[in-house]
């Protein structure tokens, strides 16, 4: 019998995810699909009985709008949210904006597998000529973060993520979990990924295999040491999850028309 149990997913469908391009910190809202994935995760966690104490997201729309939609639809608007610039999405430095198809016909999918799916490649850093430099940089949110805006990442690999998701997790999350509370973690593909290599003690070799789908919730049982029970576990239709697996994976790839 799981000690603790926490669900944890990747926010629905942004309007970027829809164009193949990186994201990252740039502020996107859902697309029209991501708002019906979000909706359709919060009528099944209501169906499988799941009721929320507490919510945290990062401090991107596309992660609080997803929280906001599944409380709606389970009829938990109540629900206390808490946000962090910690959950947020990896930043991909200098390919913010890029896309990702076109990436992989000019550098290799191999290439972009590496920058999207590794532990500890980071990609350029960011620069003040970068297009989105001044919207991510001069954005208010970021004046209310735990840390100064000089310190925030230029580009971050994953294990970049998981150093600054840690104290978050560790200082926040955790004790709120042992306290009792059930609680929704809605945050990005790679902020999810990091938090799961570090519950499921996953090797820094077997990460680059682990995609995660948007819109998809994930289960996580816990000991009383928060070690996990077993593997997570999707919650939802398999053969559309996996579906959606390789739609997230294939957006690396180059389209057969340009091969």
């Amino acid at each position: 019998m799981a000690k603790y149990r926490l669900v944890l997913l990747r926010h629905g469908e942004g309007a970027w995810n829809k164009e193949n391009r990186f994201c990252s910190w740039v502020d996107q809202k859902l697309s029209s699909d991501g708002i019906k994935e979000a909706q359709n995760c919060g009528k099944h966690l209501k169906a499988l009985g799941f009721e929320f104490d507490l919510v945290f997201t990062s401090v991107l729309r596309r992660s609080i709008q997803t929280a906001w939609l599944i409380l709606e639809e389970m009829g938990q608007e109540w629900v206390p949210i808490q946000s962090s610039w910690r959950l947020n999405e990896r930043h991909y430095g200098a390919l913010i904006g890029l896309n990702r198809a076109e990436m992989a016909l000019n550098h290799g999918e191999e290439q972009v597998k590496l920058w999207r799916r590794s532990y500890d490649v980071t990609p350029p850093p960011i620069t003040e000529s970068h297009p989105y430099y001044e919207e991510i940089y001069n954005d208010r949110r970021y004046k209310c973060s735990d840390v100064s805006q000089d310190n925030l990442p230029k580009a971050e690999s994953l294990k970049d993520v998981l150093d600054r998701l840690l104290p978050y997790w560790n200082e926040k999350i955790v004790p709120e979990l042992k306290s009792g509370k059930m609680i929704l973690i809605s945050a990005h593909g790679n902020s999810s990924r990091a938090l799961l290599k570090h519950v499921e003690g996953i090797s820094d070799e077997d990460i680059i295999n682990v995609t995660l789908p948007t819109g998809v919730p994930i289960l996580l049982e816990l000991d009383e040491n928060l070690h996990p029970l077993g593997p997570h576990q999707f919650l939802g239709n398999q053969e559309a999850i996996q579906a959606a697996i390789k739609k997230v994976e294939d957006q690396g790839k180059v389209k057969s028309a340009e091969k």
